[in-house]
């Protein structure tokens, strides 16, 4: 299934502001940005220069500052707000063929195959008979692999990956899609970071080099590698919501210390995913001959 991909200014469309979305912006515009800017040192130079190309003069260069705009135009392209999350029936497993689709039934409506959607279009780069708008498909891929590494946008549907599970995060009302999408990043960069995204990203980066370095080269392979690993990534996600998002998280509970802690070192870990995971997306579709591994720094 091909999803629409409009030709309006691109500028007028950065300057929206984010809107709310009933299943809320995943990571808030912080972990978007911080996602991507760990996907940047990851790319090759053939990649840098196909991505430069295809970023909008409003972003300066730099792929991070447009990794939260499919937030922004969530309003405007009404289609694309079931491509941000998946919902499961209760269950914490993800299959397919069972639940990515819209709420009309229309299979691949969901955020892993809007992945594979749009990996689709940018393979289309450089044809001239390519039909998409593929400044467009690039912000929309950016922000849709930060999307599938929060566990609660792949969550159940009963509670809509959480928004209607109300918290107290330490004294604040809110509810517990956002804690995950917002208030765990805020906390951090308050207590560890001085407020200073770019520090909160060196601090992740260094854990990718030392604490999570055995790791990494598993995080590049997957069972199932239909046009991406998004299936994979989806199925993470999900478990990451049972054993750690809704475990401790009643209606009306109060999140404060003991959550925290054991829940920060997983949200870290799914935003570097998110990024290196990004960088191999991009790899694999501009650069072929190094689209094998995520390339070091």
């Amino acid at each position: 299934m091909e999803f629409l991909s409009l030709r309006l200014p691109v500028f007028f469309l950065l300057s929206v502001l984010i809107a709310k979305a009933p299943f809320g912006d995943a990571w808030g515009k912080e972990g978007h940005i911080m996602a991507c800017k760990i996907a940047e040192p990851y790319l090759t130079e053939k990649t840098l220069k196909a991505v430069a190309d295809l970023l909008p003069e409003t972003a300066g260069g730099e792929l991070s500052t447009i990794c939260p705009w499919a937030d922004t135009v969530r309003f405007r392209y009404r289609w694309s707000s079931p491509l941000h999350y998946i919902n499961t029936p209760g269950v914490c497993n993800y299959k397919y063929s069972r639940d990515c689709h819209n709420s009309h039934g229309e299979a691949g409506m969901c955020v892993a195959g809007a992945i594979n959607n749009y990996t689709n279009q940018l393979y289309g780069y450089g044809n001239p008979s390519n039909q998409y708008n593929l400044t467009e498909s690039l912000m929309f891929l950016a922000h849709f692999v930060g999307d599938i590494h929060q566990p609660l946008h792949v969550g159940f549907q009963d509670d809509e990956g959480g928004n209607t599970i109300i918290v107290h995060w330490y004294r604040r009302k809110t509810n517990l899609h956002h804690v995950w999408d917002s208030s765990i990043i805020e906390t951090a960069m308050r207590d560890y970071y001085d407020n200073d995204l770019d520090t909160m990203v060196e601090g992740i980066k260094l854990n990718i080099t030392s604490g999570w370095a055995e790791d990494v080269d598993n995080w590049q392979n997957c069972q199932n590698k239909r046009a991406t690993c998004a299936n994979d990534y989806a199925e993470e996600s999900i478990k990451l919501a049972c054993d750690y998002a809704y475990k401790d998280a009643e209606q009306d509970s109060t999140l404060e210390d003991d959550y925290f802690f054991t829940r920060l070192p997983i949200v870290k870990k799914r935003i570097a995913q998110a990024g290196l995971r990004l960088a191999l997306i991009l790899n694999r579709i501009f650069d072929s001959e190094n689209s094998q591994q995520i390339q070091s720094y």
